[in-house]
């Protein structure tokens, strides 16, 4: 039925750009406030339906102008949001997001409807699990929701994508055993492997051991390192001028279940989505910053 079914967070991204962050009890001016669509849930389903994926989001919004401004947004992306759930009586989940001149930010999540989406929720998708390629997951929804979202789809034989953002202390091990990849970043790779130090390779590899299927832990400009059956490879990064990193990891993300989905081995997925996660730092905003597959075509070559 669908290439992709993400299950996951909905928020309306409140961004301000600023010329320094500021420290404890000061306060600076910045420039004026952007209200965009974003969520990890909702970008990864945006970014994976702007390059052709058939894609849904099962999701919780509220019945306020922050919800309609989400749905909107998938529907312009392409999304199936048949699945989502409004809540009327909800607030829709917002993120505020400071945006330094290098490009990097600081987010703050105030989950609102996202709270809300329960296990009942997931488990009344059953059939639309089942009938995906991929399920994406990620950690800004109940983690009991993750887990009845990972546990049908294995019984189904769809293939998780797990992003275990935000970083938890630790991951149940039926989640790593359902994650076929493991996608984490730097900082997520080494909470989550209990290595303090060391190399990508090596936070892979103790991650693996825990039980993940396959790991991906992204690089941010330096690309991304693989580790499944076949061994530890990397997708070299692609040099771009940084406007915003905004939702970057969520296009690779999207951007990787898209070429799962379609039968790629992981490190010929995990190239591409170093190519849509280098195309969307270039623009600010998560979602706005998406690239459609004609956009990514001219992206130099990493």
């Amino acid at each position: 039925m669908y290439d992709v079914l993400v299950v996951g967070s909905a928020n309306a991204d409140l961004t301000v750009r600023v010329e320094r962050r500021p420290g404890a009890g000061e306060t600076v001016l910045g420039a004026d406030l952007v209200e965009s669509a974003g969520g990890k849930g909702a970008n990864q389903a945006a970014a994976a339906a702007r390059l052709g994926a058939r894609t849904a989001l099962l999701a919780r919004v509220g019945g306020d102008a922050y919800g309609a401004l989400l749905l909107a947004a998938q529907r312009a992306a392409g999304t199936d949001v048949g699945p989502v759930i409004v809540d009327e009586a909800a607030r829709t989940g917002t993120a505020m997001i400071i945006v330094s001149p290098d490009g990097d930010n600081s987010i703050v999540v105030s989950p609102g409807a996202n709270a809300a989406l329960t296990p009942q929720d997931v488990g009344a998708a059953k059939d639309i699990i089942a009938g995906a390629s991929v399920v994406s997951l990620q950690l800004e929804i109940p983690m009991e929701s993750v887990r009845s979202a990972a546990t049908l789809a294995q019984e189904a034989g769809t293939r998780v994508v797990l992003n275990p953002s935000p970083a938890p202390d630790g991951l149940a091990p039926e989640l790593l055993a359902a994650a076929d990849p493991l996608v984490v970043n730097e900082h997520e790779a080494r909470r989550l492997s209990g290595l303090t130090d060391g190399e990508p390779a090596q936070w892979a590899q103790a991650l693996r051991e825990r039980g993940a299927r396959s790991v991906v832990v992204t690089l941010g400009g330096d690309g991304a390192l693989v580790l499944d059956g076949s061994g530890v490879s990397r997708a070299p990064g692609v040099q771009v001028r940084a406007v915003d990193t905004t939702g970057a990891g969520d296009a690779f993300t999207g951007a990787l279940a898209t070429r799962l989905a379609r039968g790629d081995s992981l490190p010929e997925a995990a190239r591409f989505a170093v190519r849509v996660g280098a195309a969307a730092v270039t623009k600010p905003g998560a979602q706005p910053s998406y690239p459609s597959l004609a956009e990514l075509d001219e992206l130099p070559e990493g």
